[in-house]
């Protein structure tokens, strides 16, 4: 049904031309579905755009086609291809708040795509609004019609795109991240309900991913870009079974899991070669672990290695069995070092789940780091496990919001954004709070760390309570404990240089020293968290996000924390950038015994960073224990929905998805008893009544739930 040839975009910067796109080919059939995956700064945006024609003012298509049906979107006049956009190929951008009109009600928005494409007018357009609103599974569509973006949740706002999209039932759907900044559960709706409505209309999907679980639930055929082109293609049971490019390999073992806890994960020197480069020869080659002269020299060429299979790369081409292979070194030198005398490509077996695609044996530096932290890392049985004494310790934690109505602003009620929290956290010691967005995990961190002053409960660190410190005694304190925010480029100063943005955590706090000693300070800071002493005169937007995120901890740690709360501090990152930040928080934590808050709604960085697990739900947390206790025998009813909704790389699984009703209650009017009965399976009448007490099942694993002990017998359960 589509088909791009090799389609080439170029955008304008001064003097140079970036090459966004550069030759990209592909085909999508009917009821199919086309995952495009690699890093940010790939081009998979930008191709997705020259599809639809939407490019930037500096951008332009300098070459190739796209045939929609056999007819060249591209010699279209603008006129006839605003009669495309909407109604034959739509798209689901990435970030629903910023392409959402938040002046206009969302049943205005997507009425506007009728109004443009279909005869449908008044009171048939809104039936028809009010049926994808339904469709999309919006509570209340009659309600909800009239309301605006802001008044939504991501998962809702997502689902409103998703509307606007299929308003006009399209033969192409664009769906460019989808589910990228979505919790697990609202990810797994949206996933269904895309894949529900192909069935039922028969339209193809090009999805955008840099999620490797997504893509293996979803994808029919999956091509991976890289630098501006495709390096590898093939149908989605071969491609997991059988990965063949270096880069491929490199995404698949940048991936957490508990299978490698204990150890660093895989990762990639340097980033995205710049796109207004000219490149001569392979574009991985100076990041890859098996470059070799050739590699340097001659770009290389499509080499098919199965049916519907191919890769491009010199190690599978003609002649790579009979050629030289150079290891290359940091330096990026092709001269020849360390040739051996033949290159053996490795056979794949079909991977297991865990199982990771890197051929590279690591040096004898990295044997002895994986050593230490897998003898660090090694966890005891809970029953033999000593508990440590704890560096914060979080009773009954409430932070409530008041509302207020009326013109002389009285309370007429409140936000009970945490209601009752307790956690505690020992040196050298990672706690995950995970939970769906809403449910209070970054409101608990600003409690604990006092940047929102808690409404009752008890916050004492290092024995000092400090719910009852004010003003200097306060700000004295706050040395100890740092934040570490989900988005760097946001919590970073844009015209402050780098230098001086962790300089002034140093002088604000009263740790300053004289600036000779500071400006050394600064330069180990960079080299702790993997950036070079002259980066320091460079400014925030300058940096990748995986560096910016490194310049966010290290501000963190310039004042010598012994506590970092890190609110999702991955969560929009690629996989191999994912997996420098964990390496580096792992290793920090290692030499420092520095204590982790770790909220996050990824579940396999879970698993493989963090110590212990509490799973929080509507301002309360439901379950807490050890990761293997949580992760791999969950007992209340939401942690089971949770790790059932994660998308997993494991072809031909049986396991049982478990979907979730309806949405998140709202936190200003929470369900009386147990606040997850109204989505709950197991739902009994005790449950609508009293809030559960927590069983406990070990030492240190508990839920809140009458399916279990003295609850089981009050609410006759299951």
């Amino acid at each position: 049904m589509l088909e791009v040839n090799n389609l080439k975009t170029w955008l304008d910067a001064g003097k140079t031309q970036v090459r966004a796109v550069d030759g990209v080919s592909f085909a999508i059939n009917r009821n199919e579905t086309f995952a495009l995956l690699g890093e940010s700064g790939c081009g998979k945006s930008m191709t997705a755009l020259s599809i639809m024609r939407l490019l930037p003012e500096a951008g332009r298509i300098v070459a190739g086609s796209v045939n929609l049906d056999g007819q060249d979107l591209l010699e279209l006049p603008e006129i006839a291809m605003r009669t495309v956009r909407g109604k034959r190929i739509a798209m689901i951008f990435q970030e629903p708040m910023t392409s959402l009109n938040p002046v206009l009600t969302v049943g205005r928005q997507i009425a506007e795509t009728l109004y443009r494409h279909t005869a449908l007018r008044g009171d048939a357009a809104r039936v028809r609004v009010l049926e994808l609103l339904d469709a999309v599974g919006i509570p209340d569509a009659q309600v909800r019609y009239h309301d605006y973006p802001f008044q939504f949740s991501g998962g809702m706002k997502q689902r409103v795109m998703i509307a606007i999209a299929l308003a006009c039932e399209p033969d192409l759907l664009i769906a460019d991240e989808p589910t990228t900044a979505l919790d697990v559960t609202i990810q797994a709706q949206v996933l269904e309900l895309l894949r529900k409505l192909q069935r039922e209309h028969g339209m193809a999907v090009l999805l955008i991913t840099h999620d490797l679980g997504v893509v293996s639930e979803m994808a029919h055929r999956v091509a991976v870009m890289y630098a501006g082109e495709m390096v590898e293609t093939a149908e989605r049971g071969e491609f997991f079974a059988n990965p063949r490019h270096p880069y491929t390999r490199k995404l698949f073992a940048s991936l957490p899991g508990a299978v490698r806890r204990g150890e660093p994960l895989e990762t990639m020197r340097g980033n995205v070669p710049p796109l207004d480069s000219d490149f001569v020869g392979c574009r991985f080659a100076g990041r890859c672990d098996f470059a070799w002269r050739r590699c340097g020299e001659e770009a290389p060429e499509w080499s098919e290695v199965a049916p519907g299979h191919a890769v491009r790369c010199h190690l599978v081409g003609s002649g790579a069995a009979n050629s030289p292979l150079c290891k290359r070194g940091a330096g990026g030198d092709f001269s020849g070092a360390n040739i051996r005398d033949t290159v053996e490509i490795p056979p794949n077996p079909p991977l297991q789940r865990g199982e990771f695609c890197s051929t590279r044996q690591p040096s004898s530096q990295e044997q002895s780091c994986v050593h230490r932290l897998a003898l660090k890392g090694r966890e005891a049985a809970p029953e033999q496990r000593e508990r440590p004494v704890p560096l914060l310790d979080v009773c009954d934690l409430k932070i409530h919001f008041p509302i207020r109505k009326g013109l002389l602003k009285r309370v007429a009620g409140h936000v009970y954004a945490v209601d009752g929290v307790s956690l505690a956290i020992g040196c050298g010691r990672t706690l995950a709070l995970v939970g769906e967005s809403g449910c209070g995990k970054t409101t608990v961190g600003k409690g604990i760390l006092q940047l929102i002053r808690p409404t009752g409960g008890s916050v004492r660190f290092a024995g000092e309570e400090l719910t009852q410190l004010k003003g200097a005694a306060l700000r004295a304190r706050r040395a100890d404990f740092q934040i570490v925010f989900q988005d760097p480029y946001s919590s970073l100063d844009p015209r402050m240089r780098i230098a001086d943005i962790l300089e002034e955590g140093m002088i604000s706090l009263g740790t300053a020293s004289p600036p000779a000693a500071r400006q050394a300070s600064v330069d180990s800071l960079l080299q702790q968290v993997g950036l070079s002493p002259e980066s320091k005169y460079r400014y925030p937007h300058e940096f990748s996000g995986g560096q910016r995120q490194r310049v966010a901890i290290a501000r963190a740690l310039a004042v010598k924390p012994k506590l970092l709360v890190c609110d999702e501090p991955t969560s929009a990152l690629d996989v191999s950038v994912q997996a420098q930040i964990l390496n580096l928080l792992r290793g920090l934590q290692d030499d420092l015994g520095l204590a982790y808050l770790f909220i996050t709604h990824n579940l396999a960085v879970v698993e493989y960073f963090a110590h212990e697990v509490a799973v929080m739900y509507l301002g309360r947390i439901v379950e807490r224990g050890s990761v293997e206790e949580v992760m791999h025998a969950p007992r209340h009813p939401y942690t089971r929905a949770l790790l059932s909704a994660v998308p997993v790389i494991e072809t031909g699984s049986k396991r049982e998805v478990i979907r979730l009703s309806g949405d998140l209650p709202s936190p200003s009017n929470p369900p009386r008893g147990c606040h997850f009965h109204p989505r709950c399976p197991h739902v009994m009448p005790v449950c609508r009544l009293n809030y559960p007490a927590a069983t406990g099942f070990s030492a240190t694993h508990s839920a809140r739930c009458y399916l279990y002990g003295e609850n089981r017998e009050n609410g006759g359960g299951i």
